[in-house]
């Protein structure tokens, strides 16, 4: 297994720096370097899974919350991904290495899991001042190589060692990108396909704002598409929703928040240099 040649650790701390905060009684989020994590499982009990592996070079705060939250044995049954960018699957390779489990994404996102495709880049250069602002952090597209222990999600949409969740596609922001969700309390893990807090919080942020937008600028290449996986997890009706980026939201905060997201989309989430051209 290996990373992509251009990826390295990013000093992009936040004072959210916190884990194993509770969503549900199963559910924990850890947020670290302004990304999020996910955890559940049975507190006490020592399986569990993982969505997500946050920012390079943080495996350590992974094996600590989870011992934790699930005790001194804890293992993960699989690590399970949104998708694939570098803020994902950051430290996925030492976390697969120290549990030696296996790893579920999208068929689609899999050329860029096991080092056959980088992602693309905006085609146009941003002349806004937030995605100028992320244009000075360096953003790995580079393909990493999972090799075999990576997986495809089934096609059914169920997901592995989670049979009360089903996992709901979220393309736009990348090309496989999903959501897991959990209709019986309405629980949302949204990845990117919206995030809750100000583009221009996203790296170098000490408090950030909490509000909607759109998914991330600096990687997100479909925006018509990523309109619409917005509107299919909207019609979810979720009571709690937990995004790649920012803190969580519940209830009708939630729902008047993605509504005002869709009513609003090409002024909130789409970049300056596309709303020159409406």
């Amino acid at each position: 297994m290996r990373y992509g040649q251009d990826y390295e650790e990013l000093m992009a701390y936040s004072q959210m720096g916190k884990s194993g905060i509770p969503l549900r009684p199963d559910v924990f989020v850890s947020m670290d370097q302004t990304v999020n994590s996910i955890f559940i499982g049975t507190p006490g009990k020592s399986e569990f899974v993982l969505i997500d592996t946050g920012m390079p070079n943080r495996a350590e705060s992974f094996i600590r919350t989870a011992k934790e939250l699930f005790g001194e044995e804890a293992k993960p049954r699989a690590i399970l991904l949104t998708h694939g960018h570098f803020d994902h699957v950051g430290s996925i390779i030492e976390l697969v290495e120290k549990w030696q489990v296996p790893v579920y994404a999208h068929k689609k996102e899999l050329p860029y899991l096991t080092g056959k495709k980088k992602y693309d880049l905006p085609k146009k250069p941003a002349d806004d001042s937030p995605m100028k602002k992320q244009a000075k952090v360096k953003s790995p597209v580079e393909a990493i190589d999972l090799g075999s222990k990576v997986h495809p999600l089934p096609e059914n949409g169920e997901v592995p060692f989670l049979p009360d969740f089903e996992w709901i596609p979220t393309p736009g922001h990348s090309p496989g990108q999903v959501a897991f969700y959990r209709k019986e309390d309405g629980m949302l893990i949204a990845g990117d396909a919206f995030i809750t807090t100000s583009q221009t919080d996203l790296f170098n942020v000490l408090v950030p704002e909490k509000t909607i937008s759109g998914p991330p600028q600096i990687l997100t290449t479909d925006w018509e598409t990523a309109k619409e996986s917005v509107q299919r997890l909207m019609k979810l009706y979720p009571k709690v929703g937990v995004t790649g980026h920012g803190v969580p939201l519940r209830g009708e905060e939630l729902l008047e928040a993605l509504h005002y997201l869709i009513e609003n989309w090409d002024t909130v989430a789409l970049p300056a240099y596309l709303q020159k051209v409406l």
